[in-house]
This record gives structure tokens, sequence and C-alpha cells, in this order.
């Protein structure tokens, strides 16, 4: 084999190699990536079925439920527009609390139940995720719009 030939298979070699070190990296991120999601979103239709990803907002009050095993915890994530239940089996970060903010991942169940495979509280009084923060801002703007609408439709129906 000619030393031409030998530089020219080498450098294909490397460029094949090149290219399944990539479409193994390509792989293992896609498997991993995971979305967010208001309880407005998933209650539209727009979560991924059979797929992981993160649903946000605030715990509601007097929705925490303790399971009789003892272990999963139910509890309510709203974003004060649309409610969406959740189910974990597992200890709760020392920062949960009713009222507060969370972001929960896992997989929309059958039943409508989000089973959260892993729950993340807000760390301090001022911080929420900014997804949960978007999420929460966008339920608000859209009450405020529809509370205008419904005032301006009874002071035109009103004689």
């Amino acid at each position: 084999m000619k030393p031409r030939h030998k530089r020219l298979a080498l450098i294909v070699g490397g460029l094949a190699i090149l290219a399944i070190a990539a479409t193994l990296v390509l792989n293992a991120f896609q498997s991993n990536l995971v979305f967010f999601f208001s309880p407005t979103q998933v209650a539209a239709g727009e979560a991924p079925k059979g797929k992981n990803f993160r649903i946000g907002g605030m715990v509601k009050d007097g929705s925490l439920q303790r399971e009789a095993d003892g272990v999963t915890m139910r509890f309510i994530v709203t974003d004060t527009d649309q409610e969406m239940a959740v189910a974990y089996k597992g200890i709760l970060p020392d920062l949960f609390r009713e009222g507060k903010g969370v972001v929960a991942q896992g997989k929309l169940g059958e039943n409508g139940v989000f089973a959260a495979s892993e729950v993340l509280a807000k760390h301090d009084e001022n911080y929420m995720p900014p997804e949960a923060a978007k999420a929460v801002g966008d339920a608000h703007e859209r009450a405020a719009i529809n509370k205008a609408t419904a005032e301006a439709a009874a002071k035109t129906l009103k004689p």
C-alpha cells in the first residue's frame, strides 16, 4: 500500500470514528432532553405522551396528602389558571411547602395524574424557577384579560 493510500485510509477512518462519536453524543442528548410545561399547557394537550417532562407552578394550599404507605405524597400544582394533580413517591425537599413554587419531573399517567420522579422546591423567599414564574405570570395576564372582557360585556348589557 502506498503512503498516499495509507493517509487516505487514516483520514477516512478518523472521519468515520468522529461521525460515530457525534451520533452517540447527539442520541444521548436527545434521550435526556426534558422540556418544561405549565399546568395550562398540559391541560391543552401540549405535553408529550409517555415521555418525561417538567411541570411547574405553585403548590395549591390544602392539597398536600400523604398516602397510607407513608412514602407517596399527592399534591396539586397550579399556575392559577389550571391545576395538575401530582403523585410523588419519595422524600420531598425540606423547602417544599404549600403555596410555594415547585418544579416536578416525570410522566403524565393514563389517569391524568402526573407521576413525578423528582421534585424541586424553590430555595429562598425571592426565587421561583424562571419557567414557573413565566407560567404564573401568563396565567395572571389571561385572568386579567378575561375579567376585563367580562366587565366590558356586562356594561354593554346594562340598559
